[in-house]
């Protein structure tokens, strides 16, 4: 087994010398990537620790919340997400291992995964652990296992509310991992309760058709929208992404690239969106919305150029498409 290296330096200090734009929760997971080779390589994972990452990279300043195992997994999470500017002010050392991922990859580069969660670090939220994250400022995110898997789940609800409360804009990604958060009745239920108190919903199209069987795309979007997310979001794969706000409709496509793999493209996706939705707050117009979409898909599309969670600096994103970044 291999452990993956950061490719570069991050691109600017750490989030810590300024006010975070952006507080990430949720889990750090460790990825173990079966190579051609049949060895595993592990790369530092779990999309609340993928979103931070990128945001960083993207020189948003990032605050995550986080409970890093102390095991030598949980070190290396710890320091990849240092590394990389994320601010672990408020970070957590738990005594519980980390929790693992084991990616299998189709010929396409398309990720499915087996996790191993059981008396994970990640699940076991104390209600004063969560207190920094209300703080009504910037924007909260939060998603994927932590906001399903309890006992940690519900707290975590709670303070996204109080959160919200306080002025702070919320958003979620509930990347939907079926094999672990129930039956699709139950975890419909989970994502109409974090859509009445996210302004920013975003789901892949799996996501969608797992949650909401024989409903369109559009018809989700408006659901969300009904519910009282200012801007729901779909992501299409290769197809780009689908939004609605109040107002409008959008339909974004996204870059074709050469696929390594997918892993950590939906993650980088919201790094992206978020980014731009940052430097916009507290109202977004319809253009800027277009522009976070289009910041989204290309963030992505560059991550599926390579190996693993690996999003890309802003530097990167204005070499590649200087017409628009």
């Amino acid at each position: 087994m291999t452990v993956a290296d950061d490719a570069e330096p991050p691109a600017a200090g750490p989030a810590s010398s300024a006010a975070p734009a952006v507080t990430v929760i949720g889990e750090a997971v460790v990825d173990l990537v079966q190579q051609p080779d049949g060895r595993y390589a592990a790369h530092p994972g779990g999309s609340p620790l993928n979103v931070a990452v990128g945001l960083a990279r993207l020189g948003v300043p990032t605050v995550m919340l986080a409970r890093f195992s102390t095991n030598r997994f949980g070190r290396r999470l710890r320091a990849h997400a240092e590394t990389n500017g994320v601010d672990l002010r408020h970070a957590v050392d738990a005594d519980e291992p980390a929790t693992l991922g084991i990616a299998t990859l189709t010929g396409t580069g398309v990720a499915t995964y087996d996790f191993y969660v059981d008396g994970t670090a990640d699940w076991q939220w104390r209600t004063d652990e969560l207190a920094p994250a209300v703080t009504g400022r910037g924007i909260v995110h939060t998603g994927s296992l932590a906001a399903f898997l309890h006992p940690g789940a519900d707290r975590l609800t709670d303070a996204l509310r109080a959160a919200r409360e306080q002025g702070a804009f919320v958003s979620v990604d509930p990347n939907i991992r079926p094999g672990l958060i129930g039956s699709p009745d139950a975890a419909r239920v989970r994502v109409d309760e974090l859509a009445r108190i996210a302004h920013v919903l975003k789901a892949s199209e799996e996501d969608v058709a797992w949650l909401y069987p024989g409903r369109s795309t559009e018809d989700v979007l408006r659901h969300w929208r009904d519910l009282g997310v200012t801007l729901a979001v779909v992501t299409l794969g290769a197809g780009g992404a689908a939004a609605a706000s109040a107002t409008s409709g959008f339909r974004q496509p996204a870059p074709v690239v050469a696929v390594a793999d997918t892993i950590g493209a939906g993650d980088a996706f919201t790094a992206g969106l978020l980014a731009a939705l940052s430097a916009a707050a507290p109202a977004w117009s319809d253009d800027d919305v277009r522009a976070a979409l289009r910041y989204g898909v290309e963030v992505a599309a560059v991550t599926c150029t390579r190996a693993g969670a690996d999003p890309p600096y802003r530097h990167e994103l204005a070499s590649r498409f200087p017409a628009e970044s």
